[in-house]
């Protein structure tokens, strides 16, 4: 329902409030009488159809027998009456408005032009002969001295401009003729005179012509002659003069403009303009028109027809756009002619009669711009007697106020979930807007409030009524806290909303009408509203609150938060906000909602544990699923920490202490956990190799865990934290309880990781001692080459299987710590071994073999890391042992020469 459909506040469903406008509502004879005017107007029809009008009486008898709802029987009675009742006596009024290139007959050549017109009445016989001398005859010899009109002379032009108008009565339109002669006024001249003006031939010709002609007598200039059937019922047009002879056919034109209608009441003293201005009752003797002003009745005709226009379109689901269909143009276009109303009135009648259906009926306000700007162009107080006056100014003041009680209520008048609804209040801002512009208005209604003014109070009246109504329709029925708490969270949400619909969509329609903010407005209402209530609610929180209240509070407390983080919409803010300090309402509930967090990331945590088999979970990921979960746990408290967003920097860091601390504590939790679990599921496959492979899933998770936890200060901002806390904390005092906190659990985690890789160092361990050992009690007569191959198949299959499932850093620690065994156990065996140079060699040969393949290429271990001390003397012990006499002396020799050398570069007095 539209604007018009809604019912007041605090009606009723079927219910009318006593304020209500009825106006266009007639009572059952109020309409019988209307009835009979209409009835009487199609009747009685004057003039030749326009073509965007119905010509078919019996056709607009069928419509405003629907439109007045009277039955055939109804419609027959008050037809016979109407019948009975006395005919209208038919007028043409007739303008003439000016010529133009009209013959000269005067010696100067020129002409003094002026017009005799009058209605011819033929009987029926000799309308039908159309005899051309008739049509020849002048008005003198036509029609009775006492029925011809005379113009004023124009004197010496060709274009004379008259804007005369006379009434003509007739009796039947279809015999009736108009006939207008033009003459030209002969005044009796001295020759002398004439000679005077005398300018050239021709003028010398007429004055030899005039001589010959009786003295006085006034030359034709032309004629014209119209059928009244071939008029329409308003013409407006040029029309050739007609000679009597065949000599000067060319005579000129002349504006003519005809009204048919029905003769006005006698007007008292009024004169003429006077008495078009103010049309009275006609000599109709229709009820209504002789107790009701013409353009009273063609008001209530007006409200009747167009009432019935807009709920035809309702019934056809699509809203009046104020189109009237061509039988209520027809029927009110009879009525407003044969009544003689004047533009004005006309005009003025439609206004009336809109300005009230809008307030009970469904249209799109827009229509009343055109009668707005009618007014306005046509406004002349003086036209309007007293009565008129104040029924004008009632009309406005009623929409002004109807309007104003719409936009008071425009959320539920227009609601967007509604096509087209901003539309129609843009169109009604511009309605209120061109009417409070008027001189009309200005002028008839003094004591009218400034229009901005009166829609600011009306918005903010509205907001205060729409926030109660949503109150108590959110209201709970258990008024228990936690009932209470979710009902104010569904209240902000309504509100929020409601302010997010004002500055995006209904700001711009104000604010280009009226250069008013209903953003703003709505905005400084609310908060206010709010806070107040959502106070009085929170009076009785403490902090043994239920877990569900607590959640319901957080929630509002969101919602609070975002309404107060609005603020920033506002234009400008003269004055502190009502909730500027709201996050002190819910001090006893934050403990709750930090220990809620923590545990729904515990639990989460210990979950994703439990349901991780310590497989990677993607094609190139070498971490299992529970590393996701955890860093969604982390992800969440992060959330929170910002969705707190706490204003009191002091407290904010002890939320933040806590938070931190709850962190760590998952962070040292997991690492427990993931060990246990990678325990649980090699005890139960009882599997050498996955037992190794799920310990280095083990150690890429807890690496990532580390990496979550370096992250920390950046996600958490710890530097905007100091920078809000350094007038309140001292930096020692963060340094200590945060920073040397999270260096401790980085510190507890690279512990944990060495631990895990020295397990999986031990598991590798055993196999490398084996195959050192197999090598050294090989044959002596099986190449040293041969004899590593196995130990190299070993270690090559192992290592490519670590490097590919632990992160790099993991797998070059446990490189070192195999590299360090490996030195052990090949050390240990070159103490055990018999004096076998062989044997020796083939040590020596998997030395440096190991080497080569604990560097890779680059890709390993670093050769200074290699190369360490018990590396250097294994090797020159290994290659010792191994080598043959001559070689041995050759060695021997090599390093004395070498020696010397060296010492022969040094100074004598350091030899």
């Amino acid at each position: 329902m539209d604007a018009a459909g809604e019912a007041p506040v605090g009606t009723g469903p079927g219910e009318e409030s006593p304020e209500m406008d009825l106006s266009h509502r007639f009572s059952k004879r109020e309409l019988t009488l209307l009835y009979e005017e209409v009835l009487y107007t199609i009747l009685y029809r004057l003039g030749k159809p326009e073509h965007n009008h119905v010509g078919d009486a019996e056709e607009l008898y069928a419509y405003v027998q629907k439109a007045f709802g009277m039955d055939p029987e109804e419609h027959s009675v008050i037809m016979q009456q109407v019948k009975e009742l006395e005919s209208p006596i038919f007028c043409l009024k007739a303008t003439v408005k000016e010529a133009k290139g009209i013959l000269g007959k005067d010696v100067s050549g020129f002409s003094d032009p002026y017009c005799l017109l009058g209605i011819e009445s033929k009987s029926q016989e000799l309308a039908h002969l159309e005899n051309k001398k008739r049509q020849k005859a002048v008005v003198k010899d036509l029609i009775p001295e006492d029925q011809i009109h005379r113009t004023q002379v124009i004197n010496q032009t060709l274009s004379p401009v008259w804007d005369e108008t006379f009434i003509l009565e007739f009796e039947d339109v279809e015999t009736a003729s108009f006939h207008l002669d033009m003459w030209d006024s002969d005044v009796v001249e001295s020759v002398r005179h004439k000679l005077g003006e005398l300018t050239d031939l021709h003028g010398l010709k007429r004055i030899f012509k005039d001589a010959r002609k009786d003295k006085g007598q006034d030359d034709f200039l032309g004629n014209v002659v119209l059928r009244l059937k071939d008029l329409h019922c308003w013409d407006d047009q040029w029309h050739l003069l007609e000679p009597r002879t065949e000599t000067y056919p060319n005579r000129g034109q002349c504006h003519l403009q005809f009204l048919l209608t029905h003769k006005k009441a006698p007007q008292g003293s009024h004169s003429l303009d006077t008495a078009l201005a103010l049309p009275l009752s006609t000599e109709r003797t229709t009820m209504s028109s002789r107790t009701q002003p013409s353009y009273t009745v063609h008001r209530h005709l007006l409200q009747q027809l167009v009432s019935y226009e807009i709920l035809q379109h309702q019934a056809g689901s699509t809203a009046w756009d104020g189109e009237l269909s061509k039988h209520a143009i027809t029927v009110l276009y009879l009525h407003a002619t044969q009544k003689d109303l004047s533009d004005f009135h006309q005009v003025m009648a439609q206004w009336l009669a809109y300005s009230k259906l809008y307030q009970s009926l469904e249209f799109n306000s827009s229509c009343l711009l055109h009668q707005i700007t009618s007014i306005e162009y046509q406004w002349v107080q003086e036209r309007l007697r007293p009565e008129q006056k104040a029924e004008l100014a009632e009309s406005f003041q009623s929409l002004l106020t109807y309007g104003i009680s719409l936009i008071r209520r425009y959320r539920i008048i227009f609601p967007l979930s509604v096509p087209r609804s901003t539309d129609r209040l843009q169109s009604l801002l511009r309605v209120l807007v061109q009417m409070c512009k008027m001189k009309a208005f200005r002028e008839l209604c003094t004591l009218s409030l400034d229009l901005p003014e009166m829609v600011s109070e009306a918005l903010k009246s509205g907001t205060t009524e729409w926030f109660h109504m949503k109150k108590q329709h959110l209201k709970p029925m258990m008024k228990s806290m936690e009932e209470n708490g979710k009902a104010l969270a569904k209240l902000l949400v309504e509100v929020i909303g409601d302010l997010q619909q004002c500055n995006k969509i209904w700001n711009k329609f104000f604010i280009s009408t009226l250069k008013l903010n209903v953003f703003s407005i709505a905005y400084l209402e609310l908060e206010s509203l709010v806070a107040e209530h959502v106070q009085e609610q929170l009076s009785e929180i403490d902090s043994s609150m239920s877990k569900p209240t607590a959640e319901s509070l957080f929630q509002l407390y969101m919602s609070l938060q975002e309404l107060y983080r609005m603020k920033d919409f506002l234009p400008n803010r003269d004055r502190p906000l009502a909730l500027s300090d709201f996050h002190q309402w819910f001090k006893e509930a934050v403990p709750q909602w930090l220990q809620k967090a923590y545990t729904i990331a515990l639990e989460r945590t210990q979950r994703a544990v439990q349901m991780d088999q310590l497989m990677p979970f993607g094609e190139h990921n070498k971490h299992s699923t529970s590393t996701v979960d955890l860093s969604t746990c982390y992800a969440q408290i992060v959330k929170t920490w910002q969705q707190l967003n706490w204003p009191d920097p002091e407290e904010a860091f002890m939320i933040m202490v806590k938070l931190v601390e709850d962190m760590c504590k998952i962070a040292m939790m997991y690492c427990r956990l993931v060990k246990t679990r990678a325990e649980e599921l090699s005890l139960r496959e009882q599997n050498e190799g996955d037992a190794a492979n799920r310990l280095c899933i083990v150690v890429n998770n807890i690496k990532q865990l580390r990496l979550l936890i370096l992250k920390l200060p950046s996600q958490l901002d710890w530097a905007h934290l100091e920078q809000r806390t350094g007038a309140v904390i001292n930096p020692e005092q963060i340094q200590h309880t945060l920073h040397n906190q999270l260096d401790s659990t980085i510190s507890c985690l690279d512990h944990e990781i060495r631990d895990v890789v020295q397990a999986l160092a031990v598991k590798l361990e055993g196999g490398i001692a084996r195959h050192i050992q197999e090598l050294s009690a090989s044959h002596d007569t099986q190449e040293p080459e041969d004899s590593i191959m196995p130990l190299m198949k070993f270690l090559e299959s192992e290592l490519q299987y670590l490097n590919e499932h632990l992160v790099q850093e993991n797998f070059k620690s446990l490189l070192g710590l195999l590299w360090h065994h490996t030195l052990d156990v090949l050390s240990a065996a070159a103490q055990q071994q018999v004096p076998s140079a062989q044997r020796y060699k083939k040590l020596h040969c998997a030395l440096k073999s190991l080497e080569l393949c604990f560097y890779a290429e680059g890709c390993g271990l670093p050769l200074e890391t290699l190369h360490t001390a018990a590396f250097l003397s294994l090797e020159t012990h290994l290659a010792l042992c191994s080598a043959t006499s001559r070689k041995l002396i050759q060695k021997y020799f090599s390093n004395r020469i070498q020696q010397q050398a060296r010492g022969s570069l040094l100074p004598p007095n350091a030899r």
